[in-house]
């Protein structure tokens, strides 16, 4: 199962344990280094931003946190942007030790490391962005459920600290998650079953949590995959990625056509 899709199972079973603990309201007065530190933090940034809304508090401050996240998302464009040249590799690799004997799982695992250190490749580098935005997450959801003013604000149609009635928004950040990943999938190479999975998953995690739990959330999860959805059409374009394989390909076959044209001569000198 790919690492990312454990990762966000976990995401969802952490968030489901914080609905039935720590309902009490959050202040100035609160202790913990949670509670007082972080999530009443993420309160006070979230008014300061809200110009009388805190609707508008979420979106600006999920903007912010998406523009600190930058150095970090580019850094996991280039790391899966590498993973997924070496994939014909790593196939070749799978293929050459498919036993499932211990010792030739071993050892396939010992050969893709090599693999990954020879080209400067981090596996897991896809992962960092979630691990670090889980605790985000949670504090933002704890801001909007436990601390006044967001508990009990409003935008649009939306009660904040409450579940969106209409299911709008929702169904709006699933469709955007699913977007999402499908321009990540598309720059692959190669069909994985684990993207493929991821595509599906995603999606649908979202919209449960989002009809579950407050609206707010669901308001974060809007602008930060719509966020993403600009980010990755500005920085890995899946469509001019493909673009550029494929004249990468018709290059090398024209190399190649023009090699064999050359060597023509020489084989019909050759047989004279």
């Amino acid at each position: 199962m790919s690492k990312k899709v454990i990762l966000s199972m976990m995401l969802v079973a952490v968030v489901l344990v914080l609905t039935g603990c720590g309902t009490s309201e959050i202040t100035a007065s609160s202790t913990g280094i949670w509670d007082r530190y972080i999530v009443y933090n993420f309160a006070r940034a979230i008014k300061g931003l809200s110009f009388g809304n805190a609707g508008i508090g979420i979106i600006l401050f999920t903007l912010v946190i998406r523009v600190i996240l930058l150095p970090l998302m580019h850094y996991q464009t280039k790391a899966m942007r590498k993973t997924q040249d070496l994939q014909p590799e790593i196939k070749a690799l799978q293929e050459e030790y498919s036993s499932k004997d211990p010792d030739t799982q071993r050892k396939l695992q010992e050969e893709t490391q090599k693999l990954y250190d020879k080209h400067d490749v981090n596996p897991y580098a896809g992962c960092l962005p979630l691990l670090v935005q889980m605790p985000i997450l949670m504090a933002l959801w704890q801001a909007i459920s436990r601390v006044q003013g967001l508990s009990q604000g409003t935008f649009l149609w939306l009660e904040l600290g409450v579940k969106d009635p209409y299911y709008i928004l929702p169904i709006l950040a699933a469709v955007l998650t699913y977007v999402s990943t499908k321009l990540n999938s598309m720059s692959q190479l190669e069909s994985n079953p684990s993207m493929k999975m991821m595509n599906i998953f995603m999606p649908l995690m979202i919209l449960f949590m989002g009809v579950n739990l407050a609206s707010g959330l669901s308001l974060y999860w809007v602008i930060s995959n719509g966020f993403q959805v600009v980010q990755t059409l500005m920085i890995n374009n899946p469509f001019k990625i493909r673009q550029e394989r494929e004249e990468e390909v018709k290059k090398q076959k024209e190399l190649e056509k023009a090699l064999r044209k050359a060597q023509s001569p020489k084989k019909k000198r050759q047989k004279k």
